[in-house]
């Protein structure tokens, strides 16, 4: 059994210290590892970086993150990146990790995921070259994320790390006019061909907790969603069966 912590859309700063420092001490005896689903700093300033790094150095427990598109904001992402790497987080670009957990090998496959919108409302690749490399950006992602789960494939439990939703069931509560923005359901393609026990992402503030891709379970874990500062998934794994338990 493997316990995980996860969150999105911490959006630290100075302001929240306090806040955020007590969440990560009060959270490491409950988890085993800690997922945070980008949105790590309100602006993408650097010191903004150095809150959300204090209050992960010197945990017991792994934590790994991904990028949101607030960390993109200010063009510091390299610096935010080393800040967080230099406290001990692992931060996935387009890349994976893998780690041993209660006797189980958990691989992680993180990215941001990106826009492009759901079967209704989506951006096609044509058109402007600007549009295009939207359309562009978006299948970066969902090819990283595909080769992340190839190379996690022999792994006990597997976990895609997003930003962005991979689903429309997970922004719903979210303005029709906007869905375009907060994922793109091309990102579920890779996750339904290659498999996964669990998918995390946030961005939808007023998007829904739950869904799932097939039989895969997806969930927004936006603190403004969860109502909480983490909330903990049980995962109970062996080699060929997972089965994940959400904690009330």
């Amino acid at each position: 059994m493997i316990r995980i912590a996860a969150a999105g859309d911490i959006h630290a700063s100075e302001t929240t210290r306090d806040r955020v420092m007590r969440a990560f001490q009060q959270v490491e005896s409950d988890a085993d590892v800690i997922l945070l689903a980008g949105d790590l700093t309100t602006t993408g300033e650097p010191e903004q970086a150095h809150v959300l790094a204090d209050a992960c150095r010197g945990l017991s427990i792994p934590v790994f993150a991904v990028l949101g598109n607030h960390d993109f904001h200010a063009g510091h992402m390299d610096e935010l990146r080393q800040v967080l790497d230099e406290a001990g987080v692992h931060v996935l670009d387009r890349s994976w990790q893998t780690c041993t957990i209660a006797g189980l090998e958990l691989g992680i496959v993180g990215a941001k995921g990106f826009v492009g919108g759901f079967p209704g409302s989506a951006l096609p690749d044509f058109g402007e070259p600007l549009l295009r490399e939207v359309y562009a950006e978006t299948t970066r992602e969902a090819e990283a994320i595909g080769k992340g789960l190839q190379e996690v494939v022999h792994c006990d439990l597997r976990i895609v790390l997003l930003h962005y939703a991979p689903i429309e069931a997970t922004i719903e509560g979210e303005p029709e006019g906007i869905r375009v923005l907060l994922g793109s359901d091309r990102l579920a393609t890779p996750i339904a061909e290659y498999g996964a026990d669990l998918v995390l992402h946030g961005h939808a503030h007023a998007g829904s907790f739950e869904g799932s891709l097939g039989q895969i379970p997806v969930y927004n874990v936006a603190v403004h969603v969860t109502g909480r500062d983490f909330w903990i998934f049980e995962l109970e794994g062996a080699r060929g069966r997972s089965e994940v338990e959400v904690s009330e």
